[in-house]
């Protein structure tokens, strides 16, 4: 019966007894690197950060117009540029994660999730104000924790959940409710409930994932919804967007041009540079951009947009079809979540089917934080859905290992 070969990473070789012997050399280094990620989710992940900056593009001199002031003015293309510089410092942070073996991913997560968590802690305290809401923090740049914290989030959160592997005892859904509650807890004292609603999703997909029995789910899918009617109740922040979103308000006001402006140019839109109904939008580079994505690309460019979201979540799944590692299911699971789940919050809120949450739109949206962090996120993920080519194949590739 034929066995396949040893894996021999480029520029190894073989010593007598069959075992290879690995010159460890950058050069190698980068093509077993090149091997065993996941090469289809990277080219969808860079096609969209390409199709983000002509995005960007697109909104940049409506919101250079809009946002410039007789003390400060901004050229047209400010923000193009400003996204640009994001893209390149993501890009390098996506590679340097994605080099990682995967128990130092891991340990990474879990260190930038706990760094994270005292910066957020420190925010209350010590954050700048902008917009009305108190998240980030100056360091020399501005830094906001809670974007940097989505990927730490769920490293961490599925570290603690594999626990059950070695002993069923562990009470790791209170460890990981626990945690969730803490986060909670300084974010909505920035005030940031759209978030908040986007940490609880994840962990909500995490626990599912984990293995608890349906009572349990049950339990904190319940609790969560009781927490959203307490949010309503005594936060006044959640109260203020939802009734902003079911009865009018300024906010209410700005989701309703954002809906306008995405429908205005059709099925095709208006060509590029071409659009006026995002002169009067506001936030157009950032939180609205799917809407000027409308207006100058159509409607049809939207659709493609979303099957891009799609086809990213989707390849993750199908690349954990035959992985048997519980914490490499939950992390990589956890990490496709937040990145789905953020978008989809985005696209509804530009649709006018959400509350404003003030989210950017996933590599699409101009922002320092949120851009470095998705990409260092997507790095955690290529890192930890690294595998052997020789060890296991693409469930839809035909060709097996030779």
């Amino acid at each position: 019966m034929a066995t396949n070969p040893p894996y021999i990473p480029s520029g190894g070789r073989v010593n007598p007894g069959g075992a290879p012997a690995i010159r460890r050399n950058r050069r190698s280094e980068l093509a077993i690197w090149w091997r065993e990620i996941d090469r289809t989710l990277l080219a969808l992940v860079l096609t969209l950060m390409g199709f983000g900056l002509l995005a960007v593009a697109s909104a940049s001199p409506a919101a250079a117009r809009r946002l410039s002031t007789g003390a400060v003015h901004y050229e047209d293309f400010h923000f193009l540029w400003q996204q640009l510089r994001f893209e390149v410092v993501g890009l390098a942070a996506m590679f340097v994660a994605s080099l990682l073996p995967r128990e130092v991913a891991r340990r990474l997560g879990i260190m930038l999730a706990g760094a994270m968590l005292v910066a957020l802690m420190l925010v209350p305290v010590a954050g700048v104000t902008i917009n009305g809401a108190r998240r980030w923090l100056n360091l020399g740049i501005s830094l906001q924790p809670s974007e940097f914290l989505k990927p730490g989030f769920a490293i961490v959160l599925a570290w603690i959940l594999s626990w059950r592997v070695k002993d069923p005892q562990l009470p790791v859904m209170w460890l990981a409710t626990g945690l969730m509650g803490l986060v909670a807890l300084f974010l909505m004292l920035q005030p940031d409930f759209g978030s908040t609603m986007l940490f609880a999703g994840v962990w909500l997909v995490m626990l599912f994932l984990s293995g608890l029995s349906p009572r349990k789910i049950g339990m904190m899918v319940g609790g969560l919804a009781g927490g959203v009617a307490m949010a309503y109740l005594f936060y006044a922040n959640a109260r203020h967007r939802i009734d902003a979103f079911l009865g009018g308000g300024t906010a209410f006001d700005q989701v309703d041009i954002a809906r306008r402006t995405l429908l205005s140019g059709g099925w095709t839109g208006t060509g590029l540079w071409l659009g006026q109904h995002k002169l009067g939008l506001p936030e157009a580079q950032t939180d609205y951009i799917f809407s000027v994505i409308g207006e100058e690309f159509g409607l049809v460019t939207c659709a493609l947009v979303v099957m891009l979201y799609l086809a990213i979540v989707g390849r993750v799944l199908v690349r954990l079809v035959e992985e048997e590692d519980l914490f490499t299911v939950l992390a990589a699971t956890g990490l496709a979540a937040q990145f789905g789940g953020q978008a989809f919050i985005n696209i509804l809120v530009n649709l006018d089917l959400f509350p404003s949450k003030g989210m950017t739109l996933p590599l699409i949206s101009c922002g320092g934080s949120s851009t470095i962090a998705l990409c260092l996120g997507i790095g955690f993920l290529l890192a930890i859905t690294r595998r052997n080519p020789y060890l296991a194949r693409d469930p839809f590739s035909r060709k097996r290992p030779v």
